[in-house]
């Protein structure tokens, strides 16, 4: 998941990541197709080059080479409300058919079952950046027809990387469909791990597993304490 977010990311691109798989993610591109690559942390860090795996956004690891560090007013009024990234990340405990994310409680909102942080800055990230990619596992339970609340719309989500697949926003309809597989993944699987009937593109990409040079950088440089990764 993390190689594959990575080559969606261009050379100089402005992205506002958080932590976890879209922050190896951006690190990855970094240090292979996208050396200019710019990340902007909500928590004030602009141009961040952070010498080990920051655990929070709140990282003082962040700090280190930046080229900026802010207050989190002026990240979102003078960077992302100015329309200056082009690029957001962004996960959540639900997204649905139509790449709404939710965040906030599963179940009803007057008595929910799970009560979630919350949308944080999701929501000014979705509506602000040019295009959203969408990092999250699939499981029907994530993946609902419709989400329990609506805390970020999906409008701008370009495509969402999931460890079975690619989904990617119909420009038309709004519609998540299935545009790429891993592989030994076939479509049945991705089917039955989302909670709709979930149409595929006629003709699917395979999608490339991790280079040797991608793993060797992932496991031994950006995540050798396997915070994020799994193996």
């Amino acid at each position: 998941m993390a190689a594959v977010a990575s080559r969606e990311l261009q050379d100089g691109e402005v992205v506002f990541v958080g932590i976890g798989l879209p922050n190896l993610a951006c690190n990855l591109a970094r240090r292979t197709h996208a050396p200019h690559l710019v990340l902007i942390y909500e928590s004030g860090a602009v141009g961040a080059v952070p010498e080990r795996l920051p655990v929070s956004i709140g990282d003082p690891a962040l700090v280190t080479g930046s080229l900026m560090v802010c207050g989190m007013a002026d990240v979102f009024q003078l960077f992302l409300q100015n329309g200056r990234i082009e690029v957001g990340f962004l996960g959540g405990a639900q997204v649905d058919r139509y790449a709404n994310i939710n965040t906030t409680v599963i179940g009803p909102y007057e008595k929910p079952t799970v009560r979630l942080p919350g949308s944080g800055g999701a929501a000014e990230i979705a509506i602000h950046a040019r295009r959203i990619l969408i990092v999250a596992k699939l499981s029907p339970r994530a993946f609902p027809e419709r989400v329990d609340f609506l805390t970020s719309p999906g409008h701008r989500v370009a495509k969402v990387i999931t460890d079975k697949g690619v989904l990617e926003r119909d420009a038309q309809s709004g519609e998540l469909l299935l545009t790429g597989l891993y592989p030994g993944i076939a479509v049945a699987d991705v089917q039955a791990a989302v909670g709709w009937p979930l149409r595929a593109r006629p003709r699917l990409d395979r999608l490339d597993p991790p280079t040797s040079i991608e793993r060797q950088l992932l496991r031994d440089v950006l995540d050798p304490q396997r915070l994020y990764l799994t193996s």
